[in-house]
């Protein structure tokens, strides 16, 4: 069963699973409007929900061409099934009112244009869907009315939090800081009225949208702080917020005003940006690995070891979207921006249509995120653990410590098949000459060793990390690259007695 959950996971990026799984919701609650445990005909909810995404559909491509902006195909179809799971579906009665068809094409239709309009160098602040209804309120008097908080449906929101937790290795801590202040927030008020608070707690979970939204709504990327910490301010201040106890004078909260106003104190955290890249080159580095690299449209600030979400339009695309997440290479010092990607036999159409850029062709790249930075103490003895192309984020580090002149306590050990596969070995060999940096190099395919060979042979393991750093239990270790090598290394550093915090890794959604 888990072999099955983890190669259908592994298959999707994150944003096909969340489409996946809200088309998912729509369909488990047609069936129960079938069977009368949900207020609405199936019939209703399927022409509502095709009705939005039309609408979404056309309206984005419209904004998408007049902006000269390329068109996100998931996050049209995330947020129209968005919409339709929090707007209650119209009767054929109602499509001539203004509570019917004018609502929906509305509502769709101010969803696609906050993206674009409520923009700061073309980077949108507002969630879409959160902002379409909240502005529907205020103008029409319509409303969401978050009919996918019930009883009926909880068993299944909670199952897709439960996948996509799965996806991402590990229990995301903004939803945690979310669900932990907004429950004592809750229960707090329950208290102060006499309400028994397993009776608010039972009402908080079965009765509201906290879970669909801490899942869904609270966790999109593009408005959410890009650093793990900033994410737990983001998800407490949202919290805060989100009760419908919660007012200002005759105004009460509503989930859409709540994480509208967490997007705006996201922005004011971590103002994101959007950048143009136009292809200046592909150098092939190594059999099945390039380096692109771009020329942005301005300067881009970033920290050494993050990184960027890269949308390319092209048609047909595959389940893998036309989006990507991928680390920068280059150091935030080099005018060009730089990525080493690596190429399979069955590559993913979006990989298939980047080998086959010219020079000249854009790209773009948002959402510049991720933890897997230095730390800010130079005295911290540090040791990085790379297998393939998991170097690049390792390889802007130690190019930024070259350009500062910086002096760390630093090892680097580099697992590859064979030494064909090894990149940027220019920036090490001068990061050891320079700045007495440690690079240990191993080839784990035992057959293809060069007969001058003098690095190691074999897998990193406990043997090979001790001799070279005895001083191991004082280091920090970087773990980058493939899946199975970052879990891989993670149990043999834990068996060598080291402790959570000591490890970090190269974690973003795209994993």
């Amino acid at each position: 069963m888990y072999n099955f959950i983890d190669k259908f996971l592994n298959g999707i990026t994150m944003y096909r699973l969340v489409l996946y799984y809200l088309c998912a919701l729509i369909a488990i609650a047609a069936g129960f409007g079938a069977f009368g445990m949900l207020p609405f005909h199936p019939l209703d909810l399927l022409i509502s929900t095709a009705i939005i995404v039309f609408i979404c559909w056309v309206a984005n491509n419209a904004f998408a061409k007049t902006f000269g902006v390329p068109a996100n195909v998931e996050s049209i179809y995330i947020t129209g099934l968005i919409l339709a799971l929090i707007i209650s579906p119209i009767k054929p009665s109602q499509y001539l009112s203004l509570a019917g068809l004018p609502f929906l094409i509305w509502v769709s239709v101010w969803a696609m244009a906050s993206k674009y309009i409520f923009a700061i160098r073309k980077k949108h602040i507002f969630n879409p869907a959160a902002f379409a209804v909240a502005l529907t309120a205020l103008t029409i008097g319509q409303s969401a009315s978050w009919w996918v908080g019930t009883l009926a449906m909880l068993p299944f929101v909670l199952l897709g939090g439960f996948l996509m937790a799965w996806k991402l290795l590990r229990v995301d801590r903004l939803v945690v800081s979310f669900l932990l202040v907004a429950l004592v927030v809750i229960l707090g008020i329950g208290i102060s009225k006499g309400i028994n608070p397993l009776v608010s707690l039972q009402k908080a979970l079965v009765e509201t949208p906290i879970l669909f939204f801490a899942f869904i709504m609270l966790t999109e990327p593009l408005t959410s702080p890009p650093t793990e910490k900033r994410k737990i301010l983001y998800g407490a201040f949202v919290a805060l917020l989100f009760s419908p106890a919660i007012h200002i004078g005759s105004l009460y909260s509503t989930p859409e005003l709540a994480l509208l106003a967490g997007n705006l104190f996201s922005y004011l955290l971590s103002p994101k940006e959007k950048y143009i890249m136009r292809l200046k080159e592909k150098i092939q580095l190594a059999p099945d690995i390039y380096d692109f690299i771009f020329r942005p449209d301005r300067r881009m600030k970033f920290t050494p070891g993050q990184y960027l979400e890269w949308t390319l339009g092209h048609s047909p695309s595959d389940s893998r979207g036309n989006r990507r997440y991928f680390t920068v290479a280059s150091s935030p010092r080099e005018h060009d921006v730089r990525l080493g990607i690596r190429f399979y036999d069955k590559s993913s159409s979006f990989k298939i249509a980047m080998l086959s850029m010219d020079p000249g062709e854009e790209i773009v790249a948002s959402q510049c995120s991720g933890d897997f930075t230095l730390p800010k103490d130079k005295r911290r003895k540090l040791a990085f653990i790379a297998g393939g192309i998991g170097i690049t984020p390792i390889r802007s580090m130690i190019k930024d410590l070259l350009e500062k002149n910086e002096r760390r306590n630093l090892a680097l050990f580099y697992s590859n098949r064979d030494a064909s596969e090894i990149v940027y070995s220019d920036v090490f060999g001068e990061a050891q000459t320079r700045l007495g940096i440690k690079t240990v190099y191993t080839l784990t395919g035992v057959n293809d060793v060069p007969s001058d060979w003098r690095g190691y042979r074999g897998r990193i393991d406990a043997r090979m990390i001790t001799k070279e750093i005895p001083d191991y239990r004082e280091r920090l270790f970087y773990l980058s690259g493939p899946r199975s090598l970052v879990t891989g290394f993670e149990d043999t550093l834990r068996d060598m007695g080291i402790s959570e915090k000591q490890i970090k890794t190269d974690f973003f959604p795209g994993f």
